[in-house]
């Protein structure tokens, strides 16, 4: 997308990524926490700390409690009472399969609800319920500081950052305002400057925030950042969220000012996150997409995802082709805000954001079968959790390898080959 992107959604290409993109597979290497393992990853924290990164921030949500898939507002665009079908076979059985209640994927356990708080009393429910499926549990947290660390004269911070989980335009864009007071108050403990950077990875939808947060760190006056801005104070606090005034009051002013960051660089790798959201590059420093995936199509074309109905509901539940959230969470699809002043706001939002919506488009979009944006480096690495397991908590539809313990050395290490390896 174009520099000063100002929130226009991404172009959907199916055209082929060319040099932007490398195919890899997960390979057994050494076991994790093994001597082997630690020596592995303090060679890739000293690259990294060669390279200039000072701190690296892990954003993530919840894929239990939450309609990941984004049913709620295909069922109220397309008229559940009506039917889907439209003539277009398999449509009525893919949506069954992705809706809450019915995906496999269960509520969050102790009667927790979104919007999640980012408190240490969260974290530890969900780590205790999902373990590191999608999720960057504690211990993957301080493992990864601890081993980077390991050779280099000041240690890596971590940070661990919990996001709401409301999967709608309104939750994200909150959380793109939380994300930068975040990273506004990383900067100013850690006393970063220019010539450092900070190292964002986001899984799922948390990507979908940190696009956002690109166009928010464009270093020209664009005119929808204000906008926005104003749509958030007037509404948020009639929805509930009135603590989001003053992280606009301390942010506003130093997005200006193209200050937010101390002069430090802002590299981002999302992992798994559906196409939506235009990135702009202008403001942050290398970009870098990860998807899970497998290849399934006979046209060559390795590079899309596979959208044929009704295959892709046999498909499914053994994550065959890799990431099914990842495929089917584009425009059109949403969980729907709770009351009736935040789907105000979350439409005064939507209009900004994503010209996309309504049933039909949301088919439009998955059957595109887009992998990529249009900026940044892409990765389609096979994670290997196709296991045949119909088990849905073994893999949540593809979407839950990126973060698990196994994996940890390989997209370290992949990472660290596409931002920040020596040409």
């Amino acid at each position: 997308m174009p520099h000063e992107n100002n929130f226009q959604h991404d172009e959907l290409s199916r055209k082929s990524p060319g040099d932007r993109l490398r195919t890899v597979e997960l390979t057994q290497g050494a076991l994790p926490e093994s001597p082997a393992w630690f020596d592995a990853m303090a060679q890739q924290g000293a690259l990294l700390n060669q390279a200039g990164v000072r701190a690296i921030v892990l954003l993530h949500g919840s894929i239990v409690g939450t309609d990941v898939f984004g049913m709620q507002r295909l069922d109220e665009a397309g008229g559940l009472k009506r039917g889907y079908s439209r003539g277009v076979s398999g449509v009525d059985a893919l949506l069954a399969a992705m809706r809450e209640g019915g995906n496999g994927i269960p509520p969050f356990s102790g009667g927790l609800t979104v919007p999640l708080a980012n408190d240490e009393a969260t974290k530890k429910a969900l780590d205790a319920q999902v373990g590191d499926a999608g999720n960057f549990t504690a211990s993957y947290t301080g493992l990864l500081q601890q081993s980077l660390s390991k050779h280099i004269p000041t240690p890596i911070p971590c940070l661990r950052l919990l996001w709401s989980s409301a999967h709608h335009h309104l939750g994200r864009a909150l959380a793109a305002i939380q994300l930068l007071n975040d990273l506004r108050t990383l900067c100013e403990q850690h006393q970063l400057a220019a010539g450092q950077r900070v190292l964002l990875l986001a899984h799922g939808q948390a990507g979908l925030v940190a696009a956002l947060a690109s166009n928010l760190l464009c270093p020209s006056p664009i005119t929808n950042r204000p906008k926005l801005f104003q749509l958030l104070t007037t509404t948020a606090p009639h929805a509930g969220h009135a603590d989001i005034v003053s992280a606009i009051q301390r942010i506003e002013p130093l997005l200006a000012s193209g200050s937010l960051l101390n002069g430090a660089q802002l590299d981002i790798v999302t992992l798994g996150t559906p196409v939506r959201y235009g990135w702009d590059p202008s403001g942050i420093g290398r970009l870098l997409h990860i998807v899970n995936h497998r290849n399934l199509r006979t046209d060559g074309k390795t590079w899309l995802s596979k959208m044929e109905l009704p295959q892709v509901t046999m498909e499914m539940p053994i994550a065959w082709g890799g990431d099914y959230v990842q495929e089917l969470a584009v425009a059109g699809s949403d969980a729907l805000p709770a009351n009736e002043a935040a789907k105000a706001a979350n439409k005064a939002i939507w209009e900004l954001v994503e010209s996309y919506d309504g049933f039909e488009r949301w088919l439009e979009c998955a059957r595109r079968a887009v992998r990529f944006p249009t900026d940044g480096q892409c990765i389609l690495a096979d994670y290997k959790d196709c296991t045949n397991s119909t088990t849905i908590r073994d893999h949540y539809y593809g979407h839950a390898a990126y973060t698990r313990l196994n994996a940890m050395l390989f997209n370290t290490t992949e990472i660290v080959r596409s931002l920040y390896s020596t040409p």
